[in-house]
């Protein structure tokens, strides 16, 4: 989340579906896994919230690419492995999975399903270019999301969850809903909090989340500001 000097986000296309997807044998879902089901990811976001979800699951780490893991399963090595949908929709492989996971059990980690377009500071002609594919709603979503991440001062393997919608006001201004999570792998600590705000302050907003998150307890898995 940090810049690196002389470079910049000139562009962030339309977001892909931001949420997890199931690949189980059988076709179950989440909810129909039995306790004691073996469920691959390499993700500590991921494994986090599966355990507090208490569903008596049992969690392995597993690397690989989109075949590698879901070899896991069609092997009968594994019951189910979880991958972001994003990556399959781009390999046209979306009706293999079983299940499209709600955020409400599994938030996506922060900027999941987004792209970023980065050149270099300097270079005008391709930021304008790149300029052309940016999505404003994108961008705000995304900023606020990133925004928690770098507040918690947690990396992308921190076990953080965090997603922003653009919501429509009766008057028709918009404001932004951001929802976030912090958690522990072994399931002892679970922090689901959430924050809206306008909609031209999404670093803001991620920030003050960020802040009730820690004053709630997130030291406990990540570490506070020195």
């Amino acid at each position: 989340v940090a810049p690196e000097p002389g470079l910049v986000v000139a562009g962030i296309p339309t977001r892909e579906d931001p949420r997890d997807i199931l690949v189980a044998r059988d076709g179950l879902t989440l909810g129909e896994l039995p306790a004691g089901a073996v469920v691959g990811t390499g993700s500590p976001r991921r494994a986090a919230q599966l355990q507090a979800l208490g569903l008596g699951l049992e969690i392995r780490d597993i690397r690989g690419n989109i075949d590698t893991r879901m070899g896991f399963v069609t092997k009968g090595e594994m019951d189910a492995v979880i991958l972001a949908r994003a990556g399959l929709a781009r390999v046209g492989r979306t009706d293999e999975a079983s299940e499209t996971i709600d955020p409400l059990q599994m938030l996506p980690a922060p900027g999941q399903g987004a792209l970023a377009l980065e050149c270099r500071e300097d270079d005008e002609v391709t930021r304008a270019v790149l300029a052309e594919l940016d999505d404003a709603d994108t961008r705000a979503a995304v900023t606020a999301e990133r925004a928690v991440l770098d507040a918690l001062e947690a990396g992308c393997a921190a076990p953080v969850g965090a997603l922003a919608e653009i919501v429509e006001e009766p008057d028709g201004t918009l404001e932004i809903s951001l929802r976030a999570f912090v958690g522990a792998t072994d399931g002892s600590l679970e922090l689901r909090r959430s924050e809206v705000g306008p909609y031209d302050d999404p670093q803001g907003i991620g920030e003050r989340l960020a802040r009730t998150l820690l004053d709630d307890g997130a030291t406990a898995v990540i570490p506070p500001r020195e």
